[in-house]
């Protein structure tokens, strides 16, 4: 049985874990043929038994086909070994059932035709012996008239979220980061699954508008969804796989709204704006400016031909977007901000969007990674520096576009490292 997998879910481990557990006593599965998936169902110490459900209560295993009954007992950490080396070794190979009893405190009934599962606890196991792999601290055989073999098991660790990678990830000072997300369409909820997959530890979302059927094609979300605004929709999706992020809705624009916004901003660490329009994105220029926090802001141009993501920064030799944006047009090049203009939003009158969604969630994602790497360069992650304060992404070969935005084949990126001035007639940048 080495392709089956028995699943064993915390809260019914720590029945087994208890110190006044006893040495022995009996267990019950829930199955699932079509996934030769077995769940630990039930579990019986002492004189009493407890019920042992997989979070989430909706999951289907759950409600899957009920096994037969099995048994479970305390033994020495030599038992695991066993059992180690019988999984490495496959099905082919099991070890007599009498011996096998000799090395656990109580006895086995006749297993019939059928045979069932024994369940062991080895505590002070999960050393590693003569290779990499630790011996586990729970181990499953299939007990049959012809023997014993193993089966593999999957223990629900202690911690199953982003704490996991404190090793080698700084969780720490991205759990005590908040981020503000005005946006979250396409590329904004592709950026809110990525912040909460890098820890971040609370996202503040704004955004108006609902989820509807033409934005299924390119979003995050599942249909399921359709109708709910987008906000609450996310942080809905997110709320099993990421629970370490606390997520915030906000049905606020961010242009109509923009007072309701200056508070949220005294919370906040950085900004990230993946909204559609002019408008909102030079809001948040403004009101993150004058915040004194940093500003990451994603967008597509050319119809999804280009990705661009641009970070501000409150330095006093840092001017705000309209600064950037005039200093582009004073070098001859362009200003892209009419482009923005299209009007992709979920209102009835709406200009179609001709990008795919995979497209927007690499802009997403990057605007994610520069969002995190500010959090983390102030934090004193120097690793996490960027080359530069605008990156440009061809999603499509454009050839021809002036200055920076001339990527010429699909996949090239340009980084633009110098950043332009504060101008002295800025309503932004200027003193208030």
């Amino acid at each position: 049985m080495t392709s089956t997998v028995l699943l064993l879910p915390r809260n019914g481990l720590r029945r087994l874990m208890a110190p006044n557990a006893g040495t022995s006593g009996a267990i019950r599965f829930k199955h699932s043929s079509a996934d030769d998936l077995m769940l630990l169902s039930y579990v019986k110490v002492g004189e009493v038994g407890y019920q042992v459900p997989l979070a989430p209560k909706t999951h289907r295993l759950n409600q899957g086909d009920t096994g037969v009954n099995g048994l479970w007992f305390r033994v020495s950490v030599e038992l695991h070994c066993w059992w180690y080396e019988l999984i490495r070794r496959g099905d082919q190979f099991c070890v007599p059932r009498d011996e096998f009893v000799k090395r656990i405190p109580g006895p086995l009934t006749d297993p019939g035709a059928l045979g069932y599962i024994v369940l062991t606890y080895a505590p002070g196991a999960a050393f590693p012996p003569h290779d990499v792999n630790p011996i586990p601290t729970f181990a499953a055989w299939f007990v049959t008239r012809d023997g014993v073999s193993g089966v593999n098991v999957a223990a629900e660790p202690a911690e199953v979220g982003t704490s996991r990678l404190a090793a080698h990830w700084p969780i720490d000072d991205l759990a005590k980061t908040t981020v503000t997300v005005v946006g979250v369409g396409s590329i904004g909820g592709a950026a809110v699954t990525a912040l909460a997959g890098y820890g971040v530890g609370q996202l503040l979302l704004v955004d108006p508008d609902r989820l509807m059927w033409h934005n299924l094609v390119r979003h995050v979300l599942p249909g399921r969804h359709v109708g709910h605004f987008k906000v609450d929709a996310l942080r809905e999706h997110l709320a099993d796989q990421r629970s370490d992020t606390r997520i915030v809705p906000y049905r606020y624009d961010v242009v109509d709204d923009a007072h309701e916004i200056r508070g949220l901003l005294s919370t906040t660490d950085i900004v990230l704006c993946c909204a559609d329009g002019v408008a909102p994105r030079r809001t948040v220029s403004h009101l993150a400016r004058r915040a004194g926090k940093p500003a990451v802001l994603a967008c597509v141009l050319d119809d999804g031909g280009i990705g661009e993501i641009i970070r501000l920064r409150p330095f006093p030799d840092h001017g705000c977007l309209l600064c950037r944006r005039q200093a582009l047009i004073d070098d001859g090049t362009f200003d892209p901000e009419p482009a923005l203009e299209a009007g992709y939003g979920t209102g009835t009158l709406h200009q179609p969007m001709t990008a795919v969604g995979s497209d927007l969630a690499i802009v997403g994602d990057l605007a994610a990674k520069i969002t995190t790497a500010t959090v983390l360069e102030k934090a004193g992650h120097y690793t996490h520096r960027l080359p530069g304060e605008q990156l440009n992404l061809a999603l499509q070969a454009r050839r021809g576009w002036p200055g920076p935005y001339d990527l010429g084949y699909t996949g090239n990126t340009r980084w633009v490292p110098t950043v332009a001035p504060p101008r002295d007639d800025c309503p932004t940048c200027g003193k208030p």
